[in-house]
């Protein structure tokens, strides 16, 4: 009798703990005529049943939470928009007034980041539409590298291109991966810029097709490398008090490739190089 009340109980352990691993909505059942096991299994399966009516109640809440930002967001904007429209209007008749212009740049910065928190709030509330479509990604890397070019030159970057000729199709939205692209540019250009260098790579891999951007500025530590993909995430270098980070940017770009059943994914070696991978699904006919 022990040795079978033994069995059970770690039949009851293991489908517990395979429940809790899996993070299934199953409860744990055991065919016993032992009345202490069975009311064991049913004070389990009540604890089961609060935890998901918890963990139902809490995406309720993040899902409200998040649609209520996006709608802040969007109130926020529009008397932003006529304020820009003003400011823009005094610019033209004081051209030459520089703190004019400060307080237009600093308006025009503020509508970028509530642009990126409206976009945002957006995809996690599941309000944004991802449009799944067969796309020629060689040329959406050609229009964004070209997009980035005199900027580079004028910049002094090194540029390296490597873009197959042979056409490589993907399945994803085109407005969310040119975001990506130009995001990953605008970082690479933006933090960088003391190594004076730009790659930007397409290649295959297995069922994905995948894009580098690479740069030889000073990187990312290991410890911060997945952090920098959090909502506003920025890491302060001690030596020079300098800013590394975008705020939303990369959060928006690994949230897009996410959706369209890819990746963001970062490399850095600090002082080497750091480079920025975009994984998007192969079209398959």
């Amino acid at each position: 009798m022990n040795r079978r009340t033994q069995a059970q109980l770690k039949e009851i352990s293991d489908k517990l703990s395979d429940i809790l691993k899996n993070d299934s909505n199953e409860q744990v059942m055991i065919f016993t005529d032992d009345k202490i096991l069975m009311d064991l299994c049913g004070q389990i399966n009540l604890l089961l049943l609060d935890r998901q009516k918890m963990k139902a109640n809490f995406r309720k809440q993040e899902i409200a939470s998040k649609k209520m930002l996006a709608n802040i967001s969007h109130d926020i904007k529009t008397p932003l928009t006529v304020i820009l429209g003003y400011l823009e209007i005094m610019r033209l008749g004081n051209y030459e007034d520089e703190a004019l212009q400060k307080v237009e740049a600093k308006a025009k910065q503020v509508m970028e980041l509530i642009d990126e928190f409206f976009t945002l709030a957006k995809l996690e509330a599941g309000d944004k539409n991802i449009e799944m479509a067969k796309i020629n990604i060689n040329e959406l890397c050609r229009e964004n590298v070209l997009g980035f070019y005199e900027l580079l030159l004028q910049k002094d970057f090194e540029v390296e291109i490597s873009i197959p000729e042979q056409t490589i199709f993907v399945l994803g939205d085109k407005e969310a991966i040119n975001r990506i692209l130009c995001n990953l540019l605008s970082n690479a250009i933006r933090y960088g810029s003391d190594g004076k260098y730009i790659g930007f790579f397409l290649r295959e891999e297995n069922d994905f097709v995948c894009i580098d951007v690479v740069d030889k500025g000073k990187g990312i530590e290991k410890q911060f490398a997945a952090s920098v993909f959090e909502r506003l995430y920025t890491m302060e270098d001690s030596r020079n008090r300098s800013i590394q980070g975008n705020g939303l940017g990369l959060t928006i770009a690994k949230n897009l490739a996410n959706q369209m059943g890819g990746d963001v994914l970062l490399e850095s070696e600090p002082g080497e190089r750091t480079m920025f991978t975009v994984r998007l699904k192969r079209y398959r006919l």
